[in-house]
């Protein structure tokens, strides 16, 4: 089958069309037509080699949403027709401890959309039919891309840290994955405090679900929420002063990350010896996570704020978001 997609041809370069020919259907995979793909910041990394494994010409795009038109002789669970999801994973072996114990998303062997394949830029993409997820009833096509890769990345840190109702969290970051984390946290029942160096957003933020917004940049503010967090989910790239986020979190608190991070973080022992505090972070989240997620998602209408671009204009959409101005996710219509 001949695919017509948007592709780098080099680092950095703006994406043009092109077309390559996917091989014959084997008997365990999907071919998927594309109907929406979220932009992603892991798209740009990919596109620019930030992370040192593009091989171009590169199709970007794991934020996929669309119909299954063709499935194998052993695929199981999917028929022609039916509307699925595709996120940063399109394969894992499905055999080695992880994937056998039911998280797939840590498989060694695992396929990346995007990594030596190409992604959803195009009208279709193909994928092994565990990772391709049949949407639930009434999901909005239009903003579910963003779940599938940002919405399960933070998504998967509440469930793997046990956080409860009655907690009290925080969020670092409020941009595509933070805004999509205060509203997963609010419905899950939790105080929730946003810290973002922006101020100007509070009340955009507190329409999200957040209970509260700190001034990240403000130490004096920082120290009026001193040990009083269970968790903390930091969801930005860049080096921050982690110490003192740390002195926010209570007694047993945790601080986990999902933005790539580059710079070594910086935690003095004692800041968490003194109080069993600790420090984590994690992936995207399993194929069953990534379901209830969704039915988590269809039950509170819970949605990405999403602005969507028409897939010919991929370019303008990547300069909107590099430039720092997409409120909150990009979806790209095919």
């Amino acid at each position: 089958m001949k695919v017509k997609a948007y592709a780098a041809e080099k680092a950095g370069s703006e994406l043009t069309s092109f077309e390559y020919e996917l091989p014959k259907l084997d008997k365990e995979h999907v071919d998927i037509k594309v109907h929406y793909c979220g932009l992603c910041h892991s798209d740009l990394s990919m596109i620019n080699n930030d992370w040192g494994n593009s091989q171009y010409p590169l199709v970007p795009g794991h934020e996929i949403v669309g119909e299954v038109t063709a499935v194998g002789s052993e695929v199981k669970g999917l028929n022609v027709g039916d509307k699925v999801g595709m996120g940063w994973f399109s394969e894992s072996c499905m055999h080695c401890n992880q994937c056998m114990d039911g998280k797939q998303h840590l498989c060694n062997d695992s396929q990346a959309t995007i990594v030596g394949r190409h992604g959803g830029f195009a009208d279709h993409v193909r994928g092994h039919w565990s990772w391709v997820t049949k949407l639930p009833d009434g999901i909005d096509m239009a903003k579910a891309g963003p779940l599938f890769c940002g919405g399960i990345t933070v998504f998967n840190p509440i469930v793997l840290s046990g956080v409860q109702p009655t907690d009290k969290v925080g969020v670092i970051g409020i941009g595509g994955l933070g805004h999509m984390a205060l509203k997963f946290l609010k419905f899950w029942g939790c105080e929730v405090t946003a810290f973002t160096s922006n101020k100007a957003k509070t009340d955009a933020l507190k329409a999200m679900g957040a209970h509260q917004v700190i001034d990240s940049t403000n130490p004096e503010e920082l120290k009026s929420i001193a040990g009083s967090l269970d968790f903390i989910l930091n969801t930005t790239n860049v080096k921050l002063d982690w110490n003192s986020f740390i002195a926010t979190l209570a007694p047993q608190g945790k601080l986990h990350t999902v933005g790539a991070v580059l710079d070594p973080m910086e935690i003095p022992a004692f800041s968490l010896i003194s109080g069993e505090k600790s420090v984590g972070g994690s992936p995207l989240g399993s194929v069953a996570l990534t379901r209830k997620m969704l039915d988590f998602c269809v039950r509170h209408e819970i949605y990405p704020t999403v602005e969507e671009f028409e897939m010919k204009d991929v370019n303008k959409a990547i300069s909107h978001l590099h430039e720092g101005k997409a409120r909150f996710r990009v979806v790209l219509k095919a």
